[in-house]
């Protein structure tokens, strides 16, 4: 389970537009929004501080304690949204929403594929495709899991493992249709390709057949204009 719980120092800003959070971004600045019951407060927080709050053992679903301008009270929060730069990767902008612990939120969670490389399917060669990757859940937030593990180790070519495979926590509400596909082991192009090429191979000597039995005639009728001849 997530569970943890993690102190976010952040500063209050009034300035706000394009040019100003470049010039944030140049300090070590990142700009942000709390989103509350109230007005939304426009914020930066230290990127250093940051990366130590979301970088824990819950990682994206930590509760952050923010606190504002040392004010000492804090706004249990969560991570709503983030945008990160295309070209250095780096986080650029950041949403914050403080909830209720007592009530609900919606997250979405990572699936992690455990024993993929031991199903006899991909021993055999098969690919293990995972179509599905995150899974949205209802859950109170100190309860949202950290990830869901789901086992492949027996998979076949052919199998297929579901949303309704995964098994949730008590109190964790699974959002996405039960019958979604999660993860499945297809067979290997290479055996599709020896198959074609044999297709082909059998339509070839079809078409030599027909030519053999073609040319049969005209040879006939050149014995019989020879013993014609004679």
């Amino acid at each position: 389970m997530a569970g943890e719980r993690t102190k976010l120092i952040v500063a209050a800003r009034s300035d706000t537009g394009s040019r100003e959070s470049r010039r944030l971004r140049a300090q070590g600045l990142i700009p942000g929004v709390l989103y509350g019951r109230g007005e939304p407060v426009a914020i930066t927080i230290a990127e250093r501080e940051l990366r130590r709050a979301l970088t824990g053992s819950a990682g994206l679903h930590s509760i952050l304690d923010v606190e504002i301008d040392g004010s000492g009270s804090t706004h249990a929060s969560i991570l709503k949204d983030y945008q990160v730069d295309a070209v250095r990767g780096g986080v650029t902008h950041v949403d914050l929403q403080e909830v209720r612990l007592d009530q609900p939120i919606t997250a979405a969670v990572t699936i992690h594929l455990l024993g993929g490389e031991t199903a006899p399917g991909v021993r055999e060669g098969g690919v293990l495709a995972q179509p599905l990757r995150e899974l949205n859940v209802e859950a109170l937030p100190l309860e949202v899991p950290e990830h869901f593990d789901l086992d492949v180790s027996q998979l076949a070519i052919g199998d297929v493992l579901r949303v309704s495979d995964i098994r949730a926590p008590e109190g964790v509400k699974v959002l996405d249709d039960l019958d979604t596909v999660v993860a499945t082991v297809a067979a290997p192009s290479r055996i599709v390709e020896v198959e074609e090429a044999a297709a082909e191979g059998v339509e070839g000597e079809g078409e030599a057949a027909e030519g053999e039995a073609g040319e049969a005639p005209a040879e006939s009728e050149a014995e019989a204009g020879g013993d014609a001849e004679a």
